[in-house]
């Protein structure tokens, strides 16, 4: 196997025109392709500086989980420190979470932050949803958001060779001129699901108005978990994301 690692979006763009097929940190497919052959040539973003990149309101692809800090808001942050062990974290990236994961631990806090993708293929760079990034698993370049207010993570234990454990990711964003938003979402099984309300009606209001969206449908188990952690962001209990200088 051929390992291009690019340093520019051109070269990259080359790589998957050439028939390139994207890694990660290979955490996730090298097991595969020892077992089904590797590929002739594969791509690694890692020396290209706009999957690097680390901040506020965005973090690149192929910036590798255990780098991921208080740079980033909470819940990110949070999530990505309760991917698999520490040694999977030193290897294991965002782009390889979202896109080549079956688990997808990340995708929870990135659908509450309300992130946008930036993709790349073989005609170029754009920017998409995550429900692309999910579907098509295109080239991830990085993600950006706003920064909001207040956000919240929780992922509850599980046994190892079991169901994946439960996930409740939140976060609290400030609106534009019309009140602030409430976006919740939940990873139960291998399945996630979303929802969003206003959060300025009160928390009895909003978890009212959360159970008439698609996390209406989970059952009591997961409810248990998200009403609390609601109530604790909306009610100033939660992870405050307060400014921070960009890292």
């Amino acid at each position: 196997m051929l390992l291009r690692l690019p340093t520019s979006v051109s070269e990259a763009q080359e790589c998957l025109a050439a028939g390139a097929v994207p890694i990660g940190g290979a955490t996730l497919v090298w097991a595969t392709w020892q077992r089904d052959g590797f590929p002739e040539l594969a791509v690694s973003l890692r020396e290209l500086p706009p999957a690097n990149v680390i901040g506020r309101e965005a973090v690149g692809a192929a910036v590798v989980l255990h780098r991921i800090d208080d740079r980033v808001p909470d819940v990110l942050r949070l999530a990505a420190a309760t991917v698999g062990t520490g040694a999977v974290r030193r290897t294991a990236t965002v782009g390889g979470n979202l896109v080549g994961s079956t688990l997808r631990c990340l995708l929870p806090a990135a659908l509450v932050l309300d992130a946008r993708a930036t993709v790349l293929d073989a005609d170029g760079v754009h920017e998409t949803d995550l429900a692309e990034v999910v579907a098509k698993r295109p080239a991830l370049l990085s993600l950006q958001w706003r920064a909001p207010i207040a956000s919240a993570y929780r992922k509850l234990p599980a046994e190892a060779g079991g169901a994946p454990p439960l996930v409740v990711a939140s976060a609290l964003h400030a609106g534009d001129g019309a009140g602030s938003r409430l976006l919740v979402a939940v990873r139960d099984g291998y399945d996630v699901v979303s929802g969003a309300t206003t959060g300025d009606t009160g928390t009895e209001q909003a978890l009212h108005a959360l159970r008439g969206t698609a996390l209406g449908d989970l059952p009591d188990a997961a409810w248990e978990v998200v009403a609390p952690q609601v109530t604790g962001l909306l009610e100033g209990r939660g992870n405050q994301d307060s400014p921070r200088l960009p890292g």
